[in-house]
């Protein structure tokens, strides 16, 4: 990918395949900006705005919820756990998007940010990931233990809980960012082609004849920067629960 964001189009269509990256870079990003029907700047501030969002709206919903179904003993619990597991078997892109939309279009949100995220702010995944993680890393007695010296449910939470299920949040973290920082089709609809988010921005850089393969790879290799950020960001915490989780199972 950075080899042909790196060329020209003559390049890209080499026999054989260029395998060093060439001088092009710089020309190709500054092509990739000033592409007007793409909109790729406001695309990638749209995708931050809306991948944070949803990131940290899902760790901090699942690892409540996690604690609660792990852990608080109160009625309905199994039934309530088994509805939300239910919202995992109804895809979204097949059988969620017509009356989400309406539901947009009711509230009048349809062009705005809102309406992407919303349908994203707590997933079933998130609940079920975070509720085996907390049964696994938090024994139920030295949950009984916080009770006897007095500690209140949210005291719990803070002091006993999130210190040991930080690398499974890293790794739902991770998880979500990617899953919605690759997210097409929704945006798509939802929002106008003024307004994209980076996944749509780079489909505007196909023209309509002919597909300027250099442009779009260019346009790619940018809009998986904020992924690799992420992950060097916080690779370690990421490994630690992967492996955690893997030695626990």
């Amino acid at each position: 990918m950075i080899i042909i964001a790196s060329r020209t189009n003559s390049d890209a269509v080499d026999v054989p395949p260029p395998l060093l990256p060439g001088g092009n870079l710089g020309e190709n990003i500054q092509r990739v900006l000033a592409t007007e029907d793409a909109h790729f700047l406001t695309g990638l501030l749209n995708s931050l705005i809306v991948t944070s969002t949803v990131t940290v709206s899902v760790v901090i919903i699942s690892t409540f919820a996690g604690f609660a179904f792990a852990r608080l003993h109160f009625r309905g619990r199994n039934l309530l756990l088994g509805s939300i597991l239910l919202t995992m078997m109804v895809p979204l892109q097949q059988m969620g998007i017509v009356p989400l939309y309406q539901l947009m279009v009711n509230l009048g949100w349809v062009g705005s940010l809102k309406a992407v995220i919303l349908p994203y702010l707590l997933n079933g995944f998130g609940v079920f990931m975070m509720t085996q993680y907390t049964q696994q890393a938090v024994p139920e007695e030295l949950v009984e233990a916080a009770r006897v010296d007095g500690a209140s449910t949210l005291r719990i939470w803070w002091n006993v809980i999130l210190p040991a299920v930080r690398p499974g949040m890293a790794v739902l973290a991770l998880q979500t960012f990617m899953l919605n920082w690759n997210e097409f089709m929704w945006p798509l609809i939802v929002l106008t082609p003024e307004n994209p988010t980076v996944q749509v921005s780079i489909s505007f850089l196909t023209a309509a004849h002919t597909t300027d393969y250099v442009l779009i790879f260019t346009g790619t290799a940018l809009s998986v920067l904020p992924l690799i950020v992420v992950f060097v960001a916080f690779g370690r915490q990421i490994v630690g629960g992967l492996m955690e989780g893997a030695v626990k199972a």
